[in-house]
């Protein structure tokens, strides 16, 4: 499961507004945003998953705790040909 944390760092990676990630998702803007502050282990799995779901097709690859704490990343380095970061439509 992905963390609070974790979304917000993603959404940074991707250069995305809540309103974008509410969008990919199909999870309600207030839902993400409660989620970001209150934390995803009290929000339903399914807007988890699909929170998930939306930034790894985008390019998101979450990092287990393992020990050194929970990440994230972009695939392929991040950003467009130009150097821009990736941006949601």
């Amino acid at each position: 499961m992905i963390d609070a944390g974790q979304m917000k760092a993603a959404r940074a990676l991707l250069g995305w507004t809540q309103k974008d990630l509410s969008k990919a998702s199909s999870v309600s803007e207030p839902t993400i945003k409660l989620m970001e502050s209150r934390g995803t282990e009290r929000s339903a799995m399914s807007n988890v998953m699909a929170v998930k779901k939306a930034m790894e097709e985008a390019g998101v690859i979450f990092i287990d705790p393992n020990g050194n704490g929970a990440g994230v990343r972009l695939r392929g380095g991040g950003s467009n040909s130009d150097g821009s970061f990736l941006r949601g439509n």
